[in-house]
């Protein structure tokens, strides 16, 4: 009945969606630059050894030791060190140590999310972050995963991704091009026999819930997805991070933020009418919220705010103890921006001192693009394709094409959501901040707190949705 959210670059980490699973409901981990993750992660030394273990049970052992062999830090770099600059991804050019550590760092994830316990795991993806997504999904199939959730797109084309790697066939999955013409190839392709390295282990077709926002959205899945659909996470725009925008493009509130209308709710009795079984997030985390999501003809809900500030997210502890204190306070607070990020897609931001929530924060960093996972892909005068971000410096941005004006206010999520995690990148000393997104149920998190607590577990936020109270 409950679906765990698959929030950010690493806040649904592997322990956290371990224990949700351990607890009879869906863990999902962010699928979000596992590659890097996996990178950052043996710099610092694999703190506990985990994801050498992971490596360990990997099916490719020689890709496995080439991994580690670029990666692996012997106690963990030197304080003040830079992380170790990655190449980034293109349609075709792709390097190939690149793709080895991408398909890796979702094995990793997935494996140890389902270590210890019988329980299924799925994954979340971004269908926005799409130069990695086949390898991604072949590593996290190779790990077993059960579900494949994806929204910030339309990824009508993700089941027949799934149905192929699930035969060990190669799959398509079209890249997005801005100006791309009629006829041309913009196609990524993944062959898994060019990525294997002896036997490979038989792969379990997961099932698919892609996240919808309106009814035409996913009537659009059950006639054109070239595969089947296996339910719908239904997201109303209270949820974290990424929103769709507003249909029929209203004005701004008074205080900046896009305005939901009735155009923006699903119809939840035509929804029923497709057949198919659904689960509503956006401020549904609470028992109420369960009871009345299943009256409404739901399987369950899915929530992430009230996991993203559990015990067992990847959430770093400062961060999450400065929102638990705000919360407690009753004073913790979400804009909703409309231009954070790169994509254009709105993004909830929790106003946080220290933050790049704040100007001044925001205009002292300076402008840079070095993980690119946000880039929009364009065609270039001679028919190549080109890759520009709204977030990198502006003069770089407007030499590709884009405008000064859609550059502005742009954050960099990249490297402010991997210091969310404690994995910040240091450039000339400088720290990249943190940029928390949550829910607007945020405000009310503390309902998790026990009286004089400043911390709470999964387990405590399933016992409280379930009804029966803070876990012992």
């Amino acid at each position: 009945m409950i679906i765990q959210g698959g929030m950010g670059v690493g806040i649904s980490n592997w322990t956290l969606a371990n224990a949700v699973s351990r607890l009879g409901q869906l863990g999902v981990v962010s699928g979000t630059v596992l590659d890097v993750m996996l990178a950052r992660r043996l710099q610092d030394g694999d703190e506990g050894g985990h994801m050498r273990r992971a490596l360990s049970a990997f099916p490719f052992q020689a890709m496995a030791q080439r991994v580690l062999a670029r990666h692996f830090v012997e106690g963990g770099r030197p304080a003040g060190a830079p992380y170790k600059a990655l190449p980034m991804y293109s349609r075709t050019g792709s390097a190939r140590e690149l793709v080895e550590l991408c398909i890796a760092g979702n094995f990793a994830e997935v494996f140890l999310a389902r270590e210890g316990h019988d329980g299924p795991v799925g994954i979340n993806y971004l269908e926005k972050i799409q130069l990695p997504i086949l390898p991604s999904i072949y590593g996290a199939m190779l790990a077993g995963v059960a579900v494949v959730i994806m929204g910030a797109g339309i990824p009508i084309r993700i089941p027949g991704v799934l149905d192929a790697f699930a035969r060990q066939a190669a799959a398509e999955y079209p890249l997005t091009v801005t100006g791309s013409l009629p006829g041309e190839d913009t196609q990524m392709r993944f062959t898994p026999a060019d990525w294997s390295e002896g036997a490979v282990p038989e792969l379990q077709r997961p099932a698919f819930l892609p996240i919808v926002s309106s009814n035409s959205l996913a009537h659009t899945f059950t006639r054109k997805a070239n595969g089947r659909i296996d339910g719908f996470i239904v997201e109303a725009p209270t949820a974290g991070g990424h929103n769709a925008p507003p249909r029929g493009n209203p004005p701004l509130s008074a205080a900046g933020m896009p305005v939901y209308g009735e155009r923006d709710r699903v119809d939840l009795v035509k929804l029923r009418e497709l057949g198919l079984p659904f689960w509503l997030a956006g401020s549904r985390g609470t028992a109420e919220g369960l009871r009345e999501a299943l009256a409404l003809g739901a399987a369950g809900i899915q929530v992430g705010t009230a996991f993203a500030y559990c015990n067992e997210s990847g959430l770093e502890p400062h961060a999450r103890e400065q929102v638990l204190r705000l919360a407690a306070a009753g004073q913790a607070r979400v804009f909703t921006d409309p231009v954070a990020s790169p994509t254009g897609f709105p993004f909830k931001v929790v106003q946080l001192e220290g933050s790049l929530s704040t100007e001044v924060e925001y205009l002292a960093r300076t402008r840079v693009c070095d993980l690119g996972y946000l880039r929009e892909s364009y065609r270039q005068e001679d028919g190549s394709i080109g890759y520009r971000c709204a977030s990198e410096p502006i003069s770089h941005y407007v030499a590709k094409g884009g405008t000064e004006q859609g550059a502005q206010g742009r954050k960099c999520l990249c490297n402010a959501l991997m210091a969310d995690v404690g994995l910040p990148q240091i450039r000339k000393g400088i720290v990249e901040k943190t940029l928390v997104t949550s829910g607007d149920d945020v405000a009310d998190i503390a309902r998790f707190l026990s009286p004089g607590a400043l911390s709470y577990s999964a387990a405590d936020v399933i016992a409280r949705l379930l009804g029966t109270g803070i876990s012992g």
